[in-house]
């Protein structure tokens, strides 16, 4: 039975099946942090216990359904606007890096792979969206197709390489600082494994297991905690590098910044390597951090607007800070 948020497997009379909060709350909570139980009587299911809203929702026993709808139609257009317009911008930012030569270096190679991580997360919710979602009235207890799982097991994929490729970018900018002789070539080769092949691995794993012990549905509820942890655990490892590598970025720059040693031009590459870490705190995956240790009382309703509403946006907000405004793309545009 699908009641529009989650798909109820067949049971029998007497049985209680116990189901995680809707997939879309996965971004913002985990799915252990809420269950649902339905009684299967000779009537019928009964009604949910607890309540959704209870459990799941970050809306009191006062909201009304339509407002509820309302609200989460808002937060979809918010991100499906946030998505496209990361996608566009960095579709823009691709030809440009592309086209001209002297901007062909390792640096600017390992912005085009997080482009492009942006870009297939952007393509990937889209469809995810379309398959799940095409038409409201569609029965998604019956949606098992190979197809639907391959859409989830890309989705994932291109999620987990996001994540990955800023984890690179804030470990690239790190090795800048520490090495002194630094074989960026060579660097870049393990870069690229690390950014692709690490999320390949991960994923391959998870539907592999999926497939044997969880096949359910079109895998877009996670009902096995430890089958997610294959996926959850390495990005969570990647977010709390990349706040241990932030951390060390802002002591580096610092102590260079008061050497005496350092010269103006080089004291103004560095300044500009700062402005460029400070806003890119969003980016290195600082706020999940913060929120991973928030209270309790921070809204959920803060949590899905941010997770899902504002960073769709995060696309758009890395291709003007590595493409847009950068000296060397803007001199050669003017040429």
């Amino acid at each position: 039975m699908w009641d529009n948020l989650t798909c109820w497997q067949a049971a029998s009379v007497g049985e209680v099946v116990v189901v995680s909060c809707p997939e879309l709350f996965h971004d913002v909570m985990s799915p252990e942090d809420g269950k649902v139980s339905r009684n299967c009587t000779e009537d019928g299911w009964s009604e949910p216990f607890p309540h959704y809203i209870d459990v799941c929702f970050f809306y009191d026993n006062t909201t009304k359904p339509e407002t509820r709808d309302m609200y989460y139609a808002s937060v979809k257009a918010l991100y499906t606007v946030g998505y496209s317009t990361s996608l566009v911008s960095l579709t823009t930012a691709m030809v440009i890096l592309c086209r001209f030569r002297k901007l062909h270096c390792t640096r600017n190679f390992i912005h085009m792979n997080l482009f492009v991580s942006f870009i297939l997360r952007a393509i990937s919710v889209f469809i995810k969206d379309g398959v799940l979602y095409a038409q409201e009235d569609s029965d998604h207890c019956f949606t098992h197709t190979v197809a639907c799982k391959a859409v989830m097991v890309f989705f994932h994929y291109c999620v987990m390489s996001n994540y990955f490729w800023l984890f690179i970018e804030g470990l690239y900018l790190f090795t800048l600082l520490v090495e002194t002789f630094f074989p960026e070539r060579r660097y870049f080769y393990w870069y690229t494994i690390v950014g692709w092949g690490t999320p390949t691995i991960c994923v391959t794993v998870w539907a592999v297991l999926r497939l044997h012990f969880n096949d359910t549905g079109c895998w877009d509820t996670n009902e096995n905690t430890a089958l997610w942890w294959v996926i959850k655990g390495p990005v969570v490892a990647s977010i709390m590098i990349n706040f241990v590598l932030f951390i060390g970025i802002i002591i580096i720059l610092v102590q260079k910044l008061q050497s005496p040693d350092i010269g103006g031009n080089e004291s103004s590459i560095y300044l500009r390597l700062a402005r460029s870490t400070l806003l890119l705190i969003p980016l290195f995956g600082i706020h999940y951090t913060v929120f991973t240790f928030s209270p309790e009382e921070v809204s959920k309703k803060e949590r899905l607007v941010f997770e899902l509403g504002l960073g769709s946006f995060q696309g758009f907000v890395v291709a003007v800070l590595y493409c847009f405004l950068n000296g060397e793309v803007q001199s050669e545009i003017k040429r």
